[in-house]
């Protein structure tokens, strides 16, 4: 497998966890007042999510135009 295709398998992992984080954050807000001890660690993860998501979409735009 190449690096692009990896690269590309990776990347769909992530914007499958990170979708899930995503829920999450949407499910935990509905549910306010219940649950809101988790609110800092929920939004930290889609935070993470989010942002290894971003860095691996540039990595990724850069192999493609190289």
């Amino acid at each position: 497998m190449s690096e692009l295709e990896a690269l590309k398998a990776e990347i769909k992992k992530l914007s499958a966890r990170a979708m899930q984080a995503k829920m999450d954050l949407h499910d935990l807000s509905e549910e306010l007042p219940i649950g809101w001890q988790t609110i800092q660690s929920t939004a930290q993860r889609a935070h993470e999510a989010f942002a290894e998501l971003e860095q691996k979409r540039a990595k990724l735009k850069l192999l493609e135009t190289a």
